[in-house]
């Protein structure tokens, strides 16, 4: 399961209006290869499940991942900060046993 805070929900709803977004469209989360630890998260809005997705809901928030993705993505909690170190979506995901910097990348 992937959890959402208030802020996230905030801001996701903002993002959907602000850009357009079909009434549908729901955060989908992923993990690449790359970034200073070895994997990066993705974040964008989609309207398509694919075969193998897993869907969840929190706070109001419909959020879908990746077969692959979900297994380094459990149990991580999506949040917003908008404060002076910078501004965007979180990832607070318990499995990390590493994060850079940025905190765009982690390593398991």
């Amino acid at each position: 399961m992937i959890k959402v805070s208030q802020s996230a929900k905030d801001q996701v709803a903002k993002l959907i209006l602000d850009e357009g977004h079909a009434a549908d469209a729901f955060v989908r989360v992923g993990v690449d290869g790359g970034g200073c630890s070895g994997l990066m998260y993705k974040l964008e809005f989609d309207t398509t499940i694919n075969e193998g997705d897993q869907v969840f809901e929190d706070n109001g928030v419909k959020v879908v991942v990746d077969r692959k993705s979900f297994l380094y993505l459990v149990g991580t909690e999506l949040e917003y900060t908008g404060g002076l170190n910078g501004k965007g979506f979180v990832f607070n995901n318990p499995n990390a046993s590493r994060t850079c910097g940025c905190g765009e990348s982690f390593s398991i």
